[in-house]
């Protein structure tokens, strides 16, 4: 079997991101029949599309794709198998999903869907400012069935540039391989980057001295909703002195979100993915609008989603980028679908909780316990753990942000860095909802 798309070269990739509107969506409509027709190979999607009477090759127009049903993480968790196209092309790398909201979920990867996620960082470091001669040190692991340290590994090899595999380790290993190779770019969780920066100011080293002049990060927010810096992003541009990118991305959609030189959101890959925001009943909301992030992956091969509900909150924007480019941007995660909180009246995402504690002296880590109450509220404790914190600090902060004030406990610092990094998980985990637990 042919593969499901060919891959573009770094100038063609270049090209198209300039390309008008009508041009980019003339590419996209048919790599949209074809990603179709390779789903369809799936007993899931088989049996979604004949449930709509939906055929690929009647498909006019990219505005036809929200006819189709959407698919879930429950639908996924359900039957991963129902969901593999009867191809008969062999898997030669097997990932797992992190497993933070359920159990992982294995991901087969063919030849060709990995020099797709190759080519995807490709265009997403070099958007960053990325050149070949340059060179990278990343901070995520290649081992566990983690793709997203590979993914970056192989897009920094096709771009030209040298990945240096630092993985996970201790400060002075680190410091020592930014000693002696010198990297331009570190790749990596920006709480794990800023943590890394003060080991190094606490020992006489100089971060923003170091020769680093971009950090790509991933995992944890570092922009708000507008775009400007949260204060951990703030604090960790400051120390390293250096251009900040976020990315974002999933295992299952086999796709990221890259942010270019500019810095107002994470560019669609034209020619690896749709996106579509959408409304809790499922219907596009307006332009620059919050709302569920829908990836359909293009020209995957071993996985073919189709309007994959990420659960994540964003806001898609459509405006000419200050880089050039003319793709829209995906805006910061502002929350989860199953995070979402109601308290005392009041919606809310632990991120928005997160980020006012990251402005508090003193406050080392934190995380949030979530319980039911009988008033169909959730009951929210904020954990937090540092050296002289300030309780009635923390409550004033959390009152004038967020107009509520949530039940606050200090812990010792050991004590709370130890709840968060339980379990195992490649992720540092914050968020422990007990809701769950109850039903």
């Amino acid at each position: 079997m042919q593969p499901a798309t060919e891959l573009y070269t770094l100038e063609q990739g270049l090209r198209l991101r300039q390309a008008s509107a009508v041009e980019r969506e003339a590419v996209q409509l048919a790599m949209l029949r074809r990603h179709l027709t390779l789903a369809q190979k799936a007993p899931h999607y088989r049996e979604m599309f004949a449930s709509v009477g939906f055929s690929p090759a009647r498909l006019d127009s990219l505005t036809d794709l929200p006819v189709l049903p959407l698919t879930s993480r429950a639908d996924i968790d359900r039957s991963p198998t129902s969901l593999l196209p009867a191809t008969g092309l062999p898997p030669v790398d097997l990932a797992l999903t992190s497993g933070t909201t359920g159990r992982p979920v294995t991901i087969p990867y063919t030849a060709h869907d990995l020099e797709r996620l190759a080519y995807n960082e490709m265009m997403a470091f070099y958007g960053a400012g990325v050149r070949p001669g340059d060179r990278a040190l990343l901070f995520v692991t290649l081992d566990r069935c983690f793709i997203a340290g590979l993914a970056y590994y192989s897009g920094l090899v096709r771009l030209g540039a040298a990945a240096i595999r630092g993985g996970p380790g201790k400060p002075p290993q680190h410091w020592e391989l930014i000693a002696n190779l010198r990297p331009t770019v570190l790749v990596g969780v920006p709480s794990f980057l800023l943590k890394l920066a003060r080991w190094g100011e606490e020992n006489g080293l100089a971060p923003a001295q170091s020769g680093v002049t971009a950090l790509v990060t991933i995992g944890e927010p570092v922009r708000r909703a507008d775009m400007t810096l949260t204060p951990l992003g703030a604090l960790l541009q400051q120390a390293w002195g250096a251009r900040l990118h976020a990315s974002y991305g999933a295992t299952e959609m086999a796709t990221a979100f890259g942010e270019c030189t500019a810095g107002c959101g994470g560019h669609v890959h034209p020619e690896l993915m749709l996106a579509e925001i959408i409304d809790e009943q499922g219907r596009p909301v307006a332009p620059g609008e919050p709302g569920e992030v829908v990836v359909t992956p293009l020209g995957v091969e071993g996985f073919p989603l189709v309007r994959f509900r990420t659960g994540d909150v964003a806001r898609l924007h459509h405006e000419p980028c200050p880089c050039g480019w003319q793709t829209p941007r995906l805006g910061p995660i502002e929350g989860r679908l199953a995070q979402r909180l109601k308290y005392k009246g009041t919606t809310l995402y632990p991120e928005s909780i997160f980020q006012v504690l990251q402005e508090v002296p003193g406050v080392r880590d934190f995380y949030l316990e979530v319980s039911s109450s009988y008033d169909l509220s959730d009951e929210i404790r904020v954990v937090v753990g540092g050296g002289d914190i300030s309780l009635e600090k923390i409550r004033d902060m959390l009152q004038a942000r967020l107009r509520v004030m949530p039940e606050v406990v200090v812990r010792p610092a050991a004590e709370v860095l130890a709840v968060i990094e339980s379990g195992g998980s490649r992720k540092v985990k914050r968020f422990f909802d007990l809701r769950e637990v109850a039903r």
